[in-house]
C-alpha cells in the first residue's frame, strides 16, 4: 500500500526571495485580522502575572543608575530654562532676589522695623531701575508693597524715578498698578503734575483698556477744576494741542465753545472721532466717559445723538448708571429709545434689578423705566417680580424704596429732590418731539398764510402729521400709554400691591420709626395718589389701619427701653399726618388705642398726633373726639396748631 503523501506546512517552511530579488520588489508586510500590521500589535497584558515573574522584570541597564540619569535630566532642564530666561530677561537675578524680600515683607505677623528694613533693602536694588522693572509681573507687585509701607522720602523718590515714564507706564498691564498706587499716596502738588503729564494723552489712553483706568483714577481723585482740565480736552484738537486753553472756569460745553469761539461742527466731528472708538471697545464703566457722552449729547444733531443713543441701547447699559451722569444717559435711552431698545435694556438688568435698586443712580433709571415703558408684561416679568422678592429689604432703604414710591405716588418732591426730579425731566435737545398742539399751531398758521379752505386745511393738517412721524419715528419722548393704566398694571394687577401692604402689615412698628419706611408705609396706608389702591384692596387697606392702631394702643410703660409708637420722634409724626390725610383711620386709631386714653398721652411727642384728631378737617372725626380732647385745650394741658 502506498504511503500518502504528506500535507506542506507553508507556516514553517517558507521561501525567501533569492538575494538578487530583494531590490527588484519589496516584500508585503504581515498583517493582522484587523488589518494592523502585526508589528504594531502589542502583547496582551496578563493581569495575573506577579510582580516578581521574570517575563515582567526590566532589563538590567549596563552603566549609570536610570534614577540618577532622570534627576540629572531634571536639573538640566532647570538650568536650560534658567539661562533661557536670564538670557531673555534683562532683570530676571534682580527679580528672583526681590521675590524672595517680596515673601518676607508682605506677611502679617512681621515686626514695622522688620519689613521697613526689608522694603528699604528692595528699594536699594530697584533704584535706577523702576521704570525697567515696573511692567514685571512679579516686580510691579514687589513695588506697590514697597510703595505702601516705604517713609514719604521714599515715596517721593520713586515718584521722581518714574515721572518721566508715566505714560508708558499708565498703558501696561503690571505696571498700571503701581501707577493708581502711587496716585492714592500721591500729595496734592504731585497729582497736579501727574494730571499735567497726561495733557495731550488723555484721549489716546481713554481709547485704551488698561490706560483708561488711570485716567478715570485721576479723574476720580482731581478737584473740579482738574476734573474740567482732562474733560476739556475731549472737546476739541485746539483744546488736546494748547494746554493754556483747557485753564476755563466754563464748566459746560456750551459756554466753553461761546468763550473761545470755536466752530460748533468741528467740537461735535472732534468728539465723535474721540468717542467712537471708546463705545466700540466697550469701555463703558468710567465717569469722565460719561460726563463727556451727556455734553456730546447737548450739543449733537438729531442723527448724530439718534445713532449715539441706539448704540448705547443695549444689556452693557447697566454698566454705566452707576454714576450721576450714566443714570442720565441711561434715562436718555429709556425715553428717546424705541420698543425695541428698551427691551434690550430691560432684559441686560435681569438678575441685577435689586443692586440697581439699592445704587443712588441706578433706582433713578428703574424710576424712568416704571414711568415710560408701555409694556407692562415684560416689566412685571424682569422687574416687579424681582422686586417683591427683595420687598423687605427694599422698604426701609434709602434708595431702593424708591421704584415702589414712584409707583404709588408719581413724581412726588417729597421723595425726590429737585435736582433728581430735573434729571428725570431731562430730554436731548435735538431729540425731542414737538407736542400735537405745537404742531398743530404752526400747520394753522401756514394754512392761514396760504389761504387753504377747510377742506385743504384738514388735508394739510393730515399730511403734516403723517411728515412729523415719518420724520420722528425713531424718537420717542416717553410711553404712548396712559400713565394711570401703566402704574394700575403694574402695581395692583401684578400683585405687588397686595404684598405690599401685608409687608407693611408685618413690619407696620418698624417702618413707622424708620427714617425712610415711614414714607412707604404713609403712601400705602393713604391708598397711593389717585387712590389707586382703595378701589380693589380697600379691606386690605383697613386691615393695615387697624395694625397700627394694635400698636399704638399697646399701654405705656415708664421704664421699658423701647419706644412706645406714640412718642417716637418719626413714628408719632407719621401718624400725626395720616390722621390729618385720611380720616378713616383717624377714626380707627382713635377707637382702638386713644378713647379713654387722650389725657395719658397729651404731653411730649404723642401731644401732636392727639391734638391731630381736631385740627383735621372731618367733621366725623370732629365729632367722634371733642367730647374728650376739647377739654384739654380749654385747661391747656394741649396745644393746636396755628
Amino acid at each position: 500500500m502506498a504511503a500518502k503523501p504528506q500535507k506542506r506546512d507553508d507556516s514553517k517552511k517558507r521561501k525567501h526571495a533569492p538575494a538578487a530579488a530583494v531590490g527588484k520588489s519589496t516584500p508585503k508586510k504581515l498583517k493582522s485580522s484587523t488589518g494592523v500590521p502585526a508589528k504594531v500589535l502589542k502583547k496582551p497584558h496578563n493581569k495575573f502575572s506577579k510582580p516578581g515573574d521574570k517575563k515582567q522584570q526590566p532589563k538590567p541597564h549596563v552603566g549609570n543608575d536610570p534614577v540618577d540619569t532622570k534627576r540629572q535630566r531634571r536639573i538640566q532642564a532647570k538650568e536650560l530654562a534658567e539661562a533661557r530666561k536670564k538670557k531673555r530677561k534683562k532683570h530676571y537675578t534682580l527679580e528672583q532676589e526681590l521675590a524672595s524680600l517680596w515673601e518676607k515683607m508682605r506677611t502679617r505677623n512681621i515686626a514695622k522695623e522688620e519689613r521697613s528694613r526689608l522694603v528699604s533693602d528692595a528699594l536699594k536694588k530697584m533704584k535706577g531701575k523702576i521704570p525697567e522693572i515696573a511692567s514685571s509681573h512679579v516686580s510691579s507687585r514687589v513695588l506697590q508693597t514697597c510703595v505702601k509701607h516705604c517713609t514719604q522720602d521714599e515715596r517721593n523718590a520713586v515718584f521722581v524715578e518714574i515721572r518721566p515714564h508715566f505714560i508708558t507706564l499708565a498703558s501696561n498691564t503690571y505696571a498700571v498698578h503701581l501707577v493708581t498706587k502711587m496716585l492714592d499716596t500721591a500729595s496734592k502738588e504731585q497729582l497736579a503734575e501727574f494730571i499735567s503729564s497726561l495733557h495731550g494723552h488723555v484721549a489716546t489712553l481713554l481709547r485704551h483698556m488698561v490706560g483708561s483706568l488711570v485716567v478715570e483714577h485721576a479723574y476720580q481723585l482731581g478737584n473740579a477744576a482738574q476734573k474740567q482740565t482732562l474733560l476739556m480736552e475731549l472737546y476739541s484738537p485746539e483744546l488736546q494741542l494748547f494746554k493754556d486753553l483747557t485753564s476755563l472756569k466754563e464748566a459746560r460745553i456750551v459756554d466753553v465753545i461761546s468763550t473761545l469761539k470755536l466752530q460748533k461742527t468741528s467740537v461735535i466731528r472732534h468728539m465723535t472721532s474721540v468717542l467712537q472708538p471708546i463705545l466700540e471697545k466697550g469701555i463703558l464703566d468710567h465717569s469722565i466717559i460719561h460726563r463727556a457722552l451727556v455734553e456730546y449729547l447737548t450739543i449733537a444733531d438729531q442723527s448724530s445723538a439718534a445713532d449715539v443713543i441706539q448704540q448705547l441701547s443695549s444689556p452693557d447699559l447697566v454698566r454705566m448708571i452707576h454714576t450721576k451722569d450714566g443714570s442720565r444717559i441711561g434715562i436718555f435711552c429709556i425715553k428717546h429709545g424705541t420698543a425695541k431698545d428698551r427691551k434690550k435694556i430691560i432684559k441686560g438688568m435681569k438678575d441685577k434689578v435689586g443692586k440697581i435698586a439699592r445704587d443712588k443712580c441706578g433706582t433713578l433709571v428703574l424710576v424712568s423705566i416704571l414711568s415710560i415703558v408701555d409694556d407692562t408684561k415684560l416689566l412685571t416679568k424682569v422687574i416687579i417680580r424681582e422686586l417683591e422678592g427683595i420687598l423687605t429689604e427694599l422698604l426701609s432703604d434709602q434708595n431702593g424704596r424708591r421704584p415702589l414710591l414712584q409707583l404709588l405716588h408719581p413724581n412726588s418732591s417729597r421723595h425726590f429732590s429737585p435736582d433728581e426730579l430735573a434729571a428725570h425731566g431731562s430730554s436731548v435737545p435735538s431729540l425731542v418731539t414737538k407736542s400735537p398742539s405745537k404742531v398743530n399751531v404752526a400747520l394753522d398758521e401756514e394754512t392761514e398764510a396760504s389761504g387753504l379752505g377747510e377742506a385743504d386745511k384738514e388735508d394739510s393738517c393730515d399730511t403734516g402729521a403723517a411728515t412729523d412721524t415719518t420724520q420722528s419715528s425713531h424718537l420717542n419722548g416717553g410711553g404712548k400709554k396712559d400713565p394711570l393704566t401703566r402704574r394700575q398694571e403694574l402695581l395692583v394687577n401684578s400683585g405687588l400691591a397686595e404684598k405690599l401692604i401685608d409687608a407693611c402689615c408685618e413690619m407696620a412698628g418698624e417702618l413707622l420709626k424708620s427714617n425712610f419706611g415711614k414714607e412707604v408705609i404713609y403712601e400705602v396706608a393713604m391708598g397711593g395718589a389717585d387712590s389707586i389702591l382703595h378701589a380693589t384692596l380697600d379691606g386690605k387697606l383697613k386691615t393695615l389701619h387697624g395694625a397700627i392702631a394694635t400698636l399704638a394702643a399697646h399701654p405705656k410703660v415708664e421704664e421699658s427701653d423701647k419706644e412706645h409708637l406714640l412718642e417716637h420722634f418719626h413714628s408719632s409724626r407719621t401718624i400725626r399726618k395720616l390722621i390729618l390725610d385720611s380720616p378713616s383711620f383717624a377714626s380707627t386709631l382713635y377707637e382702638k388705642a386713644l378713647k379713654g386714653k387722650c389725657a395719658i398721652w397729651a404731653q411730649g411727642h404723642s401731644a401732636k398726633v392727639i391734638s391731630a384728631l381736631l385740627e383735621t378737617s372731618s367733621s366725623k372725626v370732629h365729632k367722634l373726639v371733642k367730647k374728650e380732647v376739647q377739654p384739654l385745650v380749654d385747661d391747656g394741658i394741649l396745644k393746636l396748631a396755628k
